[in-house]
């Protein structure tokens, strides 16, 4: 049997076999893999606690009547900005006003009857004056016999009734002086129904809602509108019960609401009471400054600095998990090796590494294709 020299299309093929496992014996053995890194540094970090929130009023006020009525008047609406005292609404006061007319005729009817008592009480002791006088003068001409028994005693009951006269026309006037004091109660009282006609504003502040249309009947109680003071604006942020212990009051905070930007805050409460379910407690975060655009249960994201911390310093980008541990790929003798490390406070970007680097190693910050122990050639150095 002769020999024969292989296809060209074998020789082809063992050729490109060749040059593949040539590649793959280059990268393995000779090829770096351009990687970016940043030096292990020393640095401070917040440490912050982050949650969610929604935005309250410390004083959320229901304006109401005072009196059942009817809404004859409608001055205001939600989003006015309303100042204390202001005209909000009006009632249909028509009855009111009527029993305050009735109520002020009964006033004067009372004046005038103290002034007929007085009267009265005058001539009763005008009366009683000349009935003293007179028992005065007829006790000595009795004394002198030119009188007789019969007569002084017609003289002693005259004297007994003006007494008597006396005595009612004071009691008189101190009844008709008591109605004169009912009289002005009853005034006052409907003078103070009628002016409950009028809703007003109890403070400065936003109408954020208007319950209540013209013509609907209300009673005390309803609202017809609700208002907030925009200066007692807080974030009620829910705080992982977990955590929650390294909040304080007084700490300083970033808000964002929803409607874009970023304002500050400061703790002012925390509640001492856990949610069952979701184990989150209360902080309120008081803004520094009202916002000018909010609404009452807006969402927003609290940031609270609890404190300022030092140590080593590396990117948060560059912690990958190997074999359920938490480490960072290290560039050491041209490799990526693995390092297990602890965490502590991580702020935005950047993270505290509390165990397992040294000052200076360059690690790799975008791990996620590198395999460990791979041959690897720094190209950036992030600082």
């Amino acid at each position: 049997m002769s020999w024969k020299w292989p296809s060209k299309s074998w020789i082809v093929a063992g050729v490109i076999i060749a040059l593949l496992m040539f590649a793959a014996a280059y990268r393995i053995f000779f090829h770096a893999t351009p990687v970016d890194t940043a030096a292990v540094r020393d640095g401070t970090l917040n440490d912050e606690l982050h949650g969610p929130g929604t935005v309250q009023a410390r004083i959320p006020v229901t304006v109401g009547t005072r009196i059942t009525g009817v809404i004859a008047t409608l001055h205001a609406d939600q989003g006015d900005a309303v100042q204390n005292a202001q005209l909000l609404a009006t009632l249909d006061d028509r009855d009111l006003v009527a029993k305050a007319a009735a109520a002020q005729d009964v006033l004067r009817t009372a004046h005038h009857n103290v002034t007929v008592a007085e009267a009265s009480l005058e001539k009763a002791r005008s009366d009683l004056v000349l009935a003293r006088n007179n028992y005065q003068r007829e006790s000595g001409l009795m004394a002198q016999g030119f009188i007789s028994e019969a007569a002084m005693d017609s003289t002693r009951a005259a004297l007994r009734s003006a007494e008597s006269g006396e005595q009612s026309a004071v009691a008189s006037l101190a009844a008709r002086k008591s109605d004169v004091l009912n009289a002005e109660h009853e005034l006052h009282y409907a003078d103070a129904q009628r002016s409950y006609a009028k809703i007003v504003a109890p403070m400065d502040g936003i109408i954020i809602g208007r319950d209540a249309e013209v013509g609907d009947t209300v009673v005390p109680g309803s609202a017809i509108f609700r208002m907030v003071d925009p200066r007692t604006l807080w974030v009620a942020t829910r705080i992982d019960e977990s955590v929650v212990g390294r909040a304080a009051v007084g700490q300083s905070a970033r808000i964002r609401l929803r409607t874009g930007g970023e304002m500050g805050g400061k703790v002012v409460r925390i509640v001492r009471q856990s949610d069952a379910a979701t184990r989150e407690l209360e902080v309120d975060v008081a803004f520094d400054s009202p916002p000018r655009d909010f609404a009452i249960d807006q969402e927003a994201e609290v940031t609270i600095m609890t404190a300022r911390v030092s140590g080593l310093v590396a990117p948060a980008s560059a912690l990958v998990q190997h074999g359920g541990v938490t480490g960072v790929l290290v560039v050491r003798e041209g490799h990526a090796r693995f390092q297990p490390v602890k965490i502590g406070v991580s702020q935005g970007s950047m993270v505290i590494v509390t165990e397992g680097l040294l000052k200076g190693e360059l690690i790799i910050t975008k791990p996620q294709n590198i395999r460990p122990d791979e041959h690897v050639r720094p190209v950036t150095q992030e600082s």
